[in-house]
């Protein structure tokens, strides 16, 4: 992982709150301790070299911090926005952007991604939307739209169900003039690959 060499403290630091506080909150299954790394930041470090340079992002449903936070200790570059409307994630976050030191550049919205509004630190739509395990494709492009379109790109976690998703959500995907396209991702040499769905205007 020599990629993340420079921001390994800040990982290991993460994966300490999430088999801590996340764990005891209930963000994570008291099963997943010994999996954080392997299945959840690993996961969401793959997206790391799909983004673009300096661009905003929104994490949509980031819940414990996936992918979003990950992301941000890797990619100084980029503004993000961790985009969770359940109160006690949201805390979660705000503590953990906090205790990470990434508050510079890392803002906490508690909203629904379809009620988002833009302030005077936030953009009106982003450049990225990312998300992980939040919802099938068809119904996270009517969450998402508004954060994205017409000019920035959905990247979705989605793992082995991509190209399912995109047959089913094909009628929406025309209706908005989008194209989907898989991608194979992996986080660096060793570990687990997985798959993503990119949307943008076709």
């Amino acid at each position: 992982m020599s990629l993340y060499a420079q921001a390994g403290e800040l990982l290991n630091r993460y994966v300490d709150i999430l088999a801590s506080r996340g764990i005891d909150w209930g963000l994570m299954g008291p099963r997943e301790g010994g999996k954080l790394w392997s299945r959840h930041v690993a996961n969401s470090l793959a997206l790391v070299d799909v983004l673009p340079v300096g661009v905003s992002v929104a994490d949509v449903g980031s819940g414990a911090g996936l992918p979003g936070l990950p992301v941000a200790i890797v990619r100084p570059d980029l503004r993000i926005a961790l985009i969770e409307p359940l109160q006690r994630r949201a805390e979660f976050l705000s503590l953990a952007v906090d205790e990470l030191g990434l508050g510079e550049r890392v803002t906490v919205v508690r909203a629904r991604a379809e009620e988002y509004s833009p302030t005077a630190d936030l953009p009106k739509t982003f450049d990225v939307v990312t998300c992980r395990a939040v919802a099938p494709l068809g119904r996270l492009l009517g969450w998402t739209g508004g954060l994205f379109l017409p000019a920035g790109e959905l990247v979705a976690l989605k793992g082995r169900t991509a190209e399912e998703e995109i047959q089913k959500a094909k009628g929406v995907l025309a209706k908005q003039g989008l194209v989907a396209e898989v991608l194979e991702l992996s986080a660096g040499p060793g570990l687990e690959g997985t798959r993503a769905i990119r949307v943008r205007r076709g």
